[in-house]
């Protein structure tokens, strides 16, 4: 009753009387709810004081433990134009198999003899390689034959000139003899002519002596012509050393000069030699990527460039293969708040997509259809979504994963951290705060050390 009235109606009317007041008034209900609320209590009590494992949930999907078993796509390193397809979707290739066979499209790798065409080419580059060391080689022995003659023909302008030299010396004491004779000629002379004007000589004597003074002053003459024709031997016998000193210079110069042309011309060859060669290896591995080959065994998921006839540049995807063996791993992704807390050969939980599971958070040893993991690495750069990316792998200790898990799929992850009471964990998700600050047992010991 809520008592609006001034008039109590339970002094005026005895509603012990009726039957319905009887089954309410007469029986305590509120000590059996008051047994109740104890008992909750003291449950409630227990409960909070039961404990609690910490943990970091995130989610995550499947994938592979290294990059090459990683799904991947096959590109062309070359353009080409897709000519014929050896696999269907869903077909499984070994590596090596060809998967499509494309074909040119540059106009410059039109010629299907492009291969031994250049392969004449560097067959003639060589050949020129060749003439051109003949030609040095020849030069060279033209060189050695001038230096040779050189030496013979500077030995011989030599002993000329010494020749003239030792003549200029033979005609120097023919002309000092000369001078000697014409002064005993000249005294002769005199003398008869004074011996004549004595009257002690005849005319005739003095005219022997002065014939005689006439040819010895001749013969003066004569032998200085001679010295100083054997000066101007000298002189040309000098010159000429001097002139075939320059003259095989110059030959030998010419012929040094012709080498180094030659050289130079067949170290351009050689160089063309090896561009020509180098052509020809990459025009014949670029015949081999015509044909596009499996990297490995695998599955192929999807034909992105699909058809005959159709045209593509280098490095655009044609087709997507999967590995045929590979070990599972987990992706995940935790919050940097979170980041200090996780550690390499961490234990983890993986509850994947599409298992049956009963899960308790704080509770992992009682979960149902979850799976043991162990972080692996750790990434050390934020990723675009603004976590950091962990990889896990299959716990080897516990339960191994299931066999009919694919790349891709789904998955929750719970990184199990400290044992805390049921209260504490209550009172810290209450004020925001982040999970206690958790080292492993191992990494705790081997910092204490």
């Amino acid at each position: 009753m809520l008592n609006i009235s001034h008039n109590k109606l339970n002094k005026k009317v005895d509603l012990s009387s009726y039957k319905s007041s009887k089954k309410v008034l007469e029986k305590e209900h509120y000590a059996y709810f008051n047994r109740f609320l104890a008992v909750f209590a003291i449950i409630l009590i227990v409960i909070v004081f039961l404990p609690w494992t910490q943990t970091i949930s995130s989610v995550g999907y499947v994938t592979t433990l290294t990059p090459e078993q990683r799904p991947q796509t096959i590109q062309s390193p070359i353009p080409g134009k897709v000519e014929k397809w050896y696999v269907r979707e869903g077909d499984f290739v070994e590596k090596g198999d060809t998967i499509l066979f494309i074909s040119e499209i540059k106009n410059e790798y039109f010629d299907p003899d492009l291969v031994a065409r250049t392969d004449l080419q560097v067959r003639a580059k060589a050949n020129s390689v060749e003439s051109y060391s003949q030609k040095v080689a020849a030069l060279g022995n033209q060189i050695a034959a001038l230096n040779n003659e050189r030496i013979l023909k500077l030995k011989q302008a030599e002993n000329k000139r010494i020749q003239a030299g030792l003549k200029i010396k033979s005609d120097s004491i023919d002309y000092e003899a000369s001078k000697t004779n014409l002064s005993i000629a000249q005294r002769q002379y005199e003398r008869t002519l004074s011996l004549q004007q004595e009257g002690l000589k005849a005319v005739t004597d003095v005219e022997e002596k002065r014939l005689k003074l006439q040819e010895t002053e001749a013969k003066l003459i004569s032998q200085e012509n001679k010295l100083l024709a054997s000066r101007n031997e000298l002189l040309n016998a000098q010159i000429e050393l001097s002139r075939l000193e320059a003259t095989y210079a110059d030959k030998i110069s010419k012929a040094q000069s012709d080498r180094a042309t030659a050289q130079s011309a067949q170290y351009d060859s050689e160089a063309a030699v090896s561009k020509l060669e180098n052509s020809r290896t990459n025009y014949e591995i670029r015949n081999d990527l015509y044909y596009i080959r499996a990297p490995q065994a695998g599955y192929i998921n999807k034909a992105i460039i699909g058809g005959i006839g159709e045209t593509f540049k280098e490095g655009q995807k044609l087709v997507g293969i999967t590995p045929s063996n590979y070990d599972i791993a987990v992706e995940t992704y935790v919050k940097p708040i979170d980041l200090p807390l996780i550690h390499l050969d961490e234990k983890v939980r993986v509850q994947f997509d599409g298992w049956p599971s009963i899960v308790f958070s704080g509770w992992p040893n009682n979960s149902l259809g979850t799976f043991g993991a162990r972080v692996v690495a750790i990434e050390n750069y934020i990723s675009p979504n603004g976590k950091y990316r962990i990889l896990l792998a299959p716990d080897k200790e516990e339960q191994s994963w299931p066999e009919a898990l694919r790349v891709g799929s789904g998955a929750n992850t719970m990184a199990l951290l400290e044992d805390v009471p049921i209260w504490y964990e209550l009172w810290r998700k209450l004020n925001g705060f982040p999970p206690d600050y958790y080292t492993p047992k191992a990494d705790a010991e081997t910092t204490k050390k």
